[in-house]
Order: structure tokens, then C-alpha cells, then sequence
């Protein structure tokens, strides 16, 4: 298992996470449990600042908390000088909650509901990324009700298709996200925007997919962009302030995947969009990218505890451990792929191939189909990398699994950031 940001094994053959031992890690808090390098987080968050810093532009970094909020992490994005992207009331919640400054979140989503949309405006939040027609008119209603102005981004469908799981791209024509420009949508959205008399339309916003691993999507995204601000100016006179790219900047999960560094990718970025608005002689706007996954994703690392051994002579051996799609749904749901190791004995030779099931009833439940370790023993400790970003925030209580415990570790010390779910919790809301 490829060790990422401040993980090493320790003198006594364990993993060790932001100085801290696996072992021990457990022992207290139990498990599953996930374990982030906070250290790591906030290097990732630097390495955006100063991508764009270097180049001298005007830029916003916006976390994108679909990939993992809570209280903690809303404190720590905050302390960094990042904005905060929301998609639901629970996440604007959570970062109110955390005291986030309202100013800089911005709301996502399909399909704000109209409770979500007024708590977002007593908030007075910084703006919405607007995603259809429906939401065009509600939001302004709304507004209205209130006498408050509010800023718009447009989200906008290029017809660039990423080249990524098809679940998760969203740049493409045929999409429940955003306007297209092809189909003149996008500008018919823009002159209603421009209509309203308490909308500020300050930019564009576009999202093409997660986990991409090449530029030249984003190449070929901001090309057609520009030529829509091009369109925009020409054809009603407004000049927009905001060109935001999204994220889907890719991670390393397994020794197959090479996701380029932080720095290529916004050099990339800022390159082609200089180049483009020169050619438009258009000023150049302020860049908005909302880096999710790349942020928290190989932060994140899962203790399992290994129960049931199962071998099938010619076939396979199974090894169970005490979680599995109730706590990350993604190999499940898309294949995902991670590494793994033992905690325990991570210097012990490889010797055996295994696959790692969960415990839920469903045959489907496989975390890893193929992976090399020492020897398993019943109550070895199992670390599965790379599971810092929509893991938790994908987590379920089918069969009724309590959601497992998450804490992050700094310097040695470990704090629990969210509490491991009891039975009780199981049944707070059940009514007799």
C-alpha cells in the first residue's frame, strides 16, 4: 500500500498515521474507523493557494464539501482562507453550525428546495450556482420577498465529456446539471438572469466530472467558456467577473492511477484561460476552481478489524472485516478501487492473494477482489488507503450498521471528530 502525506510504519511494524499508531488508534475508538492526516488536508489546501498565488490572478478556492463535511474539517477550510461549496441544507447547516463566514459559501444542487433556498438567504450567503429554470424563478421570488439582492453563477453544461466513470461525469449534453450552450439554453438563462431586477450575475460556472486525470477536458471546457462570455458580452452587453471550472481533479488510489500534481493542473488552467480571453479581448476574470476529493481523498485511511476467513481451495480466500459498503459504497457502486495493508504487521512479507468482503448480506459487499498480504489472522487490523472523500459522506445503516467513528490525527494526537453511531442512534427516530 502506497503510504500518502505523513504515513509510515513505525519501529513496531505499524502503521502510523499523522504520528499517531494505527494500533493504538483502535484500541481507543474501535472499529471501523477513519483516520485523517489532517497535516495532509491542509497541505492540499496550500498547494491551490499558492498554484495560483504563483501565477499572480485573481482566484477563489472552494472546497467542495459533498466530498466530506463536518464541524472539524469546516473549522480547519476555514483556517486555510478557503471558500466552502454546499449542495443540501444539512451541509449549509453543518458549516453555519461550524461558524463558516456565510460570505463564502456557495450553494450547489439540482434541485434547491424552497426551505433550503430561504435559510441560504437569511444566511446571506456569498452566491448560488444557478442549475435550471425552475430554480431561476423560485430563487428570484423568493428574493423578492426578502427585498435582497443575490449573486448568481450560472451553471453551464460545455458538452465536454470527461474521461471518467460514466456516474460521475457531468459536463456532457445529456445531463441534470446546468444549461447547455448548445442548445441555446445558456444564454436564454443569462438574459433572464440580467432581467431580474435583484439577481447579480457575476460569472459562469462549470463542472465536467471527478476524477480526471488529463487537461484536456479543461482545455477544451474553457475554450467554449470563453466564447459563451464572448457571446454573452455581445449580445446584451454584460460583462461577467467569475469563470468557475469546478473540480474533478484525480487522486491516487492504486499504483494504476497518476494523477498529475496540483500545480499542472492550475497552471494548465490559467494558461488557457490568458490565452483565450486575450484572443476575445476580454478582461480576464477572477478563476474559481472547487478541488473536493484532491483535498480530503488520500487523507483519509479506514481501520477494519478482521473477522471470518474463508477459503475456496482453486477459487478464492475470502477475508471478511467489520464494515464494508455501510461505510464506503464505492466499489460497490462503481468499482471503485483502493489498496490495503495490515496495520499490525505491515512489515510482514506478502504471501497469500486475498479478496476483502464486508460484513453487509449482500454479495456485492466487496471491498478489494484482489490483494497481496501476509498470512491473515483472525483480529488483524486491516488500513484500506485513499478513503478520505465519499466514504463517510456516502455512509449508510444498511442492515443497520452503525456509521463508524472518524477522527483526525496531528502531531501525535488524535482527536475524534465524529462519534461512532450506537444502537440507540439506530432507533432514535423509529416510531413504536
Amino acid at each position: 500500500m502506497y503510504l500518502h502525506g505523513t504515513s509510515k510504519i513505525n519501529e513496531k511494524g505499524h502503521l502510523e498515521i499523522g504520528g499517531a499508531d494505527a494500533v493504538e488508534i483502535t484500541a481507543t475508538y474501535g472499529t471501523p474507523v477513519i483516520v485523517y492526516d489532517e497535516e495532509l488536508i491542509r497541505a492540499q489546501c496550500r498547494a491551490y493557494k499558492q498554484a495560483f498565488q504563483k501565477a499572480g490572478v485573481s482566484y477563489k478556492v472552494s472546497y467542495a464539501s459533498k466530498a466530506f463535511l463536518c464541524i472539524k474539517l469546516a473549522h480547519l477550510i476555514q483556517e486555510e482562507g478557503l471558500a466552502l461549496d454546499v449542495v443540501s441544507g444539512g451541509e449549509l447547516y453543518t458549516a453555519l453550525q461550524a461558524g463558516f463566514p456565510a460570505e463564502r459559501i456557495h450553494f450547489h444542487g439540482n434541485n434547491k428546495t424552497k426551505s433550503e433556498i430561504c435559510m441560504a438567504l437569511e444566511a446571506n450567503i456569498g452566491c448560488f450556482v444557478v442549475d435550471n429554470f425552475w430554480e431561476l424563478e423560485l430563487l428570484h421570488e423568493l428574493a423578492e420577498g426578502r427585498k435582497q439582492s443575490v449573486n448568481i453563477l450560472l451553471r453551464i453544461t460545455p458538452g465536454v465529456e470527461a474521461s471518467t466513470h460514466e456516474y460521475i461525469t457531468t459536463g456532457q449534453d445529456d445531463s441534470k446539471f446546468g444549461f447547455s450552450v448548445k442548445n441555446g439554453q445558456a444564454l436564454q438563462a443569462v438574459q433572464m438572469v440580467i432581467a431580474k431586477p435583484l439577481y447579480r450575475l457575476i460569472g459562469i460556472h462549470s463542472h465536467i466530472g471527478s476524477q480526471i486525470f488529463e487537461t484536456s477536458g479543461f482545455i477544451k471546457s474553457i475554450e467554449i467558456l470563453a466564447c459563451f462570455f464572448k457571446q454573452v458580452h455581445k449580445e446584451t452587453g454584460h460583462t461577467m467577473d467569475v469563470l468557475n471550472l469546478g473540480g474533478g481533479f484525480s487522486i491516487r488510489y492504486t499504483d494504476k492511477d497518476a494523477p498529475l500534481p496540483v500545480q499542472q493542473y492550475i497552471e494548465v488552467i490559467i494558461r488557457e484561460t490568458r490565452k483565450r480571453f486575450v484572443d476575445y479581448k476580454y478582461k480576464l476574470p477572477a478563476i474559481w476552481v472547487e478541488p473536493g476529493r484532491s483535498i480530503v481523498g488520500e487523507a483519509g485511511t479506514t481501520l477494519y478489524a478482521i473477522g471470518a476467513i474463508k477459503e475456496i481451495p482453486g477459487v478464492r480466500k475470502y477475508v471478511s472485516v467489520d464494515g464494508g459498503m455501510s461505510d464506503n459504497i464505492r466499489p460497490a457502486l462503481y468499482k471503485a478501487r483502493h489498496e490495503a495493508m495490515l496495520a499490525n504487521r505491515a512489515y510482514g512479507r506478502q504471501k497469500e492473494l486475498v479478496s476483502i468482503a464486508g460484513k453487509c448480506c449482500e454479495s456485492g459487499d466487496m471491498l478489494i477482489w484482489n490483494v497481496l498480504l501476509p498470512k491473515v489472522q483472525h483480529g488483524d487490523l486491516l488500513a484500506v488507503s485513499c478513503t478520505g472523500a465519499y466514504t463517510y459522506a456516502m455512509a449508510n445503516n444498511y442492515n443497520r450498521m452503525q456509521r463508524p467513528a472518524v477522527v483526525f490525527a496531528y502531531n501525535g494526537k488524535v482527536q475524534e471528530v465524529i462519534r461512532r453511531e450506537t444502537y440507540e442512534d439506530l432507533i432514535r427516530n423509529d416510531i413504536g
